[in-house]
């Protein structure tokens, strides 16, 4: 795969099937994307667990704070990095080592964070990789809500979204609940 492009159907699938991210890189501070993102997502129903070597041990958003995804006590289905794009093959590959204590499905680089080998591993290795995006933003835009703040969507309709090939009536994402 090129991650060039991803469809929308794939993107609404990850969204919609799993409840447990990691948060590599987040951030104590409101305006950063990270905490952002993050508190967007816990919102959305998401359980979502910071990694933070600087900040372990404390709380953010009402969550404790791990070191590393080694410390991360609970499942995990998918890897959300805030970090450069450099240190992204680090964390893949620390994820990889982890991926079935953790239940690890999905790596997800966020806006601007591309690594070719790290997303090679991980598809080697069995899970699924998005790059050079945004969870928030794919899920307003899948959604339909980023359109409520006049973001452009590209999309002139008085419907939802749909999505026909896999029979699924809406883009609602909302996270399945762990089996």
């Amino acid at each position: 795969m090129t991650h060039e492009t991803y469809s929308d159907e794939d993107i609404a699938h990850i969204l919609s099937s799993i409840r447990n991210i990691a948060l590599v890189g987040a951030s104590a501070n409101p305006v950063r994307a990270s905490f952002i993102v993050m508190k967007y997502l816990a919102a959305k129903g998401y359980s979502v667990d910071p990694v933070n070597p600087g900040l372990a041990g404390q709380t953010l958003l009402g969550r404790k704070v791990y070191a590393s995804l080694a410390d991360i006590e609970g499942g995990i289905d998918m890897v959300d990095i805030f970090r450069n794009s450099q240190a992204a093959l680090g964390v893949v590959r620390e994820a990889i080592t982890l991926k079935g204590r953790l239940g690890l499905k999905v790596i997800w680089m966020q806006l601007g964070v591309r690594n070719d080998q790290a997303a090679a591993e991980a598809e080697a290795a069995g899970l699924k990789v998005v790059m050079n995006r945004c969870p928030k933003i794919e899920y307003g835009r899948l959604s339909g809500e980023i359109g409520w703040f006049g973001i452009n969507t590209g999309r002139v309709s008085s419907r939802l979204p749909r999505l026909s090939p896999a029979g699924v009536q809406s883009l609602r994402i909302e996270p399945q609940e762990k089996s």
